[in-house]
Parts: C-alpha cells; structure tokens; sequence
C-alpha cells in the first residue's frame, strides 16, 4: 500500500496518493465500502448520491467513456435543458462528493464473489475493491452501420433518437438511413420535425412494406438504392448522402439507428449474461423491478439495462436503484442488530495485517510547530499507529488520540503500555456528534488527515470546536498537485479521492472566514521532512492557526 504519512493513518485519512503516471509502481491496494458503483455516468452517480446521503460509503470506478460521449448537449432533462453532458458529470460528482462519496478515475476488470458474500472487484493497476453490494452502470455501445462517415459524424450531424436531437434538426433537410426493421420506428416522429425527410431503404430485409407504403403516401421520399458513404463539407459539417449509384441526396443531417450490446464483460464472472433486447436490435441486462440482477447483492441502471433511456430516465433509475441498495443493506443490519460502518470496515482492514503500517516516526513538521508549545491538553486526530501521540505524551502532554480503527487503536495502546505512556484512545468519527468529548484542547493535532465532506461541514466544525481558547490547531497534508494529472485507466485505477474528503484548503478557507477567533500564523508547502516509510510525497502543504483566547 502507498502510504501518506510516515506513520499517522487517520481513519479518514488519504492513504493512497498514488502518481499514476510515468515509471513509478504502486504496490496493489485493497479497498473496503459499502457499495462499488462500477461506471460513473448520470445512472451511476445518481445512485452514489442516494447511497451517500443515507451515510453508506460508496466508490465510483469510472473509465471516462459514456454513451453520449460524442454528444456537446444533452436535452429533454428538466431544469438542465442543452448542457453539455461533460457539465453535468461534474456538477454530479461534486454532489457526491460533497457527501463523502468517492469517485475514482479507473477501470473495473472483473468482479467476482467472495465466500462470505461481499463482492470483489478487480481494478487496473492490480488494486481491488470489495463491497457488500455493487452497482453496474456501464452502459451501452453502439455498433454503428458500416458506413464511411457515419461513425465521424455520430452525435453531431449523424443522429439516431428524435427526442434527444429531434428539435436542432426541425425544417432541415433530413436523410435517413434504415439498416434494420427497427429503423422505421422514429420516423413517423422525425416527419412531423421536417417536411423535407428523404427516407433510405439500405438494407430492407424485414422492413414492414406496409408501413413504408404509409411514408410514402404521406409524402415521404423513400429510396430504395444503398448508401455509400456521408458526405461532408468544408466546414465538416454533414452536406449529403452519396448513393452507390452515385446519385447524391443533399442534407442537412443524417438520421441512423445502430445495434447495441450491454457493457457486462466486467460481470462474467459472476454467471451473469446479458439478454435479447424486444427490439431484436441488441442486447440488454436485465433486472427486476428493484434494479436486481439475477445474482441477489448485484444491482443495474442506466442504458445498460435499457437503450431508450434518455439521460433524464437514467439518472432517475440510478436513483431508484440506489435506495433500493439501501433498503437491502438497511435490512442486513437491522436482522443482526448491527449498524455497519463501510468506512470503519475499510480501516480496520487497513490495520488487521502483521507488521507496522507506518514508520513508527513522529512527523517531522509536528516535532517542529510543537516544539516551542508549553505542554498541555492535546488531541490528536485520526491517530493510526501513534507514533505522534505517543511522542506528545513523552513530552508532558495529556493526550487524547482518536481514530475510526479499533485495530488502530489497538496497536497504539499496545505501544503505550510497552512504554509506560498514558494516552486516552476514543473511537470515534470526526462526523460523529461529539467525537472528541466535551472538552477542549491545547493543541489539535490533524496529520495528514481528510475526514470525510459533508454540506453541513460537520466534521470541520468539530475539529474547531476542539481548539480551546487561545490553542493551536496544526493541520498538514500532502501537496496534491499530482492528483490533478490524468491518469492511464487502462493501466492504473487511483485509489483514494480526496476531493471526498475535507483538504487543509478547505480548512484554511473556513478559518480565513473567521478572522475574529482565528489567527492563521502558517499556511504554506514545504519540502516533506525525512523519516517517511514512504518517498513519493515530496511537498507538504502546513496550516498552523491559533484560536483567540
């Protein structure tokens, strides 16, 4: 596992800050949530949110290649009528985001099913993720009619769905190409946008005559001799469609259906397949009224269960499967009176090995801030194997450390006991109610700590809350410039988003907002002192403040 602290392991603590690129390996990380979401489109982050907000922790793998990819607006979707569909992905992250939910750019490559029913699944760069639920929302793709020029101009002067292009396309000069007995299904809808629809009979097998007779009488062009190719002009726009006579139909855009196959590779090993969509035009997965695959704990939304979904209707089945997710896992726990936490789950994992995690070496920047302190109360949040608590206690200071991690929290009264300290260990979330007590303290000591966003700021009003008058609160966190490169997903999954959890900016900005109780005496990166168990953070970014007394 690629470390981020030499020993510090807050229980919301950013454990993986991987550089995915160039020469450097990261050793495989194994992940523990509630709930995987395998593909991070409208469906899939809409059930992320739902999941997110009933306090289930959820990752999002996402590959970066929706369906409507080659689309620069979407429509038909109230409230967000013509935005670019890039836009919206990215408002949808920030809103799962903003409730703790993680959103990974990377690949899943497989899932399987482990013994004692959680789901593992395989990630590029040899990570994995294992959940109690997982939810697929690949989508679809599109095989597109062996045309020259279809699959060039597809989503922008080729469509294929009235409703999502019907309206930019009324009065043109449409052509459309019919390759399969479905394709005359949206044309009754397209002749009621233009009165200048020519309709291209390329392959008429199975094609309903009938209806073809019923076009024509209403005034519809219809060709019977097959298309070569989509033309275009100078400004690369669509300007015709040239016949393999060689007769050209002027146009000003192209109308073409495809086939469709279910994205369910990732699946197959869990015996799931996918299905002949009614249409007979391709493929879907099919699931129960729920959004439940065939194999109970595997849930869908999205295209991938049905092709006719606008972006509007994904989200909105996302959305349902996701509180579908959390009726299955809210019924688990309530049978065996539990109230499983996915994020105490993935820590304890993190400490349930043989062998130190960390360095066993205070952090640096700690040794220097706290050196000229007069000791007292201190705190020290997300305290892992505690190695700075217990250099705290040495020093005179009566130390509470916190963490999420029962196994953490073992390990650091094992070393204290061994030497002789006193230190106070709570298990606690930074987002509980009270997770520090009733008390305040000297210094509050956050090391590379990111506790989970919440809108309400919960967490971060916590850890003010801690700094008694006149105290210090010292935060430091690694310089995350690196996260900010894109990342080969083919090659590498990122294992840790820390735009999910609350960064030292964030604080920084809370504390500038407050300048009456808060004096921000340090706020700057710095070259990461010696000692790590790990080398390839190299910049520190330190925030010391001090609370008006």
């Amino acid at each position: 596992m690629t470390t981020a602290h030499p020993d510090h392991a807050d229980h919301h603590r950013d454990p993986d800050h991987p550089r995915d690129h160039g020469h450097h390996k990261h050793p495989p990380t194994e992940r523990h949530c509630d709930v995987a979401v395998i593909g991070g489109s409208a469906a899939g982050l809409a059930a992320a949110l739902q999941l997110a907000r009933q306090r289930r922790s959820v990752v999002v793998v996402d590959d970066g290649t929706p369906r409507n990819a080659p689309a620069a607006h979407m429509h038909g979707y109230l409230g967000h009528e013509g935005v670019a569909p890039g836009d919206l992905v990215a408002a949808g992250r920030e809103e799962v985001r903003s409730h703790g939910g993680e959103v990974l750019p990377g690949r899943a490559t497989g899932v399987h099913r482990r013994d004692d029913g959680r789901f593992v699944v395989a990630l590029t760069g040899g990570h994995t993720l294992v959940a109690r639920r997982v939810l697929v929302a690949t989508g679809l793709t599109d095989d597109l009619p062996a045309i020259d020029g279809v699959a060039e101009q597809w989503g922008r002067g080729v469509v294929h769905c009235p409703f999502c292009h019907g309206f930019e396309v009324r009065d043109q000069r449409l052509v459309q190409i019919v390759t399969s007995p479905l394709g005359l299904h949206p044309t009754p809808l397209f002749r009621h946008l233009t009165d200048r629809l020519t309709v291209v009979l390329h392959d008429p097998t199975g094609v309903d005559e009938a209806a073809v007779d019923t076009l024509a009488a209403a005034g519809v062009t219809i060709e019977r001799t097959p298309v070569a190719r989509v033309l275009t002009g100078a400004d690369d726009a669509v300007s015709g469609v040239e016949l393999s006579d060689g007769r050209v139909l002027d146009a000003d855009a192209v109308v073409a259906g495809s086939r469709f196959q279910a994205r369910v590779d990732t699946i197959a090993g869990l015996g799931i397949t996918a299905t002949p969509h009614a249409s007979g035009a391709g493929d879907v997965l099919a699931v129960d009224p729920r959004g439940e695959t065939a194999v109970p704990g595997v849930y869908a939304a999205g295209n991938v269960t049905d092709p006719s979904l606008q972006v509007l209707p994904s989200a909105a089945q996302g959305s349902q499967a996701g509180a579908m997710i959390a009726f299955s896992l809210a019924d688990e726990d309530l049978r065996d009176a539990a109230r499983r936490s996915g994020e105490e789950t993935d820590w304890d994992h993190r400490y349930g090995g043989e062998g130190r995690a960390w360095s066993g070496n205070p952090n640096g920047t700690l040794v220097r801030e706290v050196a000229d302190l007069e000791p007292g109360r201190a705190l020290d949040v997300g305290t892992g194997e505690g190695a700075d608590a217990l250099w705290l206690a040495e020093r005179g200071w009566q130390v509470t450390a916190t963490d999420i991690s029962g196994n953490a929290l073992a390990r650091v009264r094992a070393e204290a006991d061994r030497r002789g300290l006193a230190v106070e260990l709570v298990r606690s979330d930074a987002n509980d109610p009270e997770p520090f007590g009733n008390g305040t303290f000297d210094l509050v000591s956050l090391q590379y700590g990111a506790f989970k966003r919440t809108p309400d700021q919960r967490g971060l009003r916590n850890l003010f809350d801690a700094v008694a008058p006149g105290g210090t609160l010292l935060v430091v966190h690694h310089d995350l410039a690196p996260l900010q490169e894109p990342v080969d997903v083919a090659a590498q999954t990122r294992t840790f988003d820390p735009a999910a959890f609350v960064g030292v900016d964030e604080i920084a900005a809370a504390l500038s907002d407050d300048p009456g109780t808060w004096d921000v005496e340090v706020h700057e990166t710095r070259t990461r002192p010696p000692g790590a168990a790990t080398t390839h953070h190299v910049d520190d970014v330190v925030l010391r403040a001090r609370r008006a007394g």
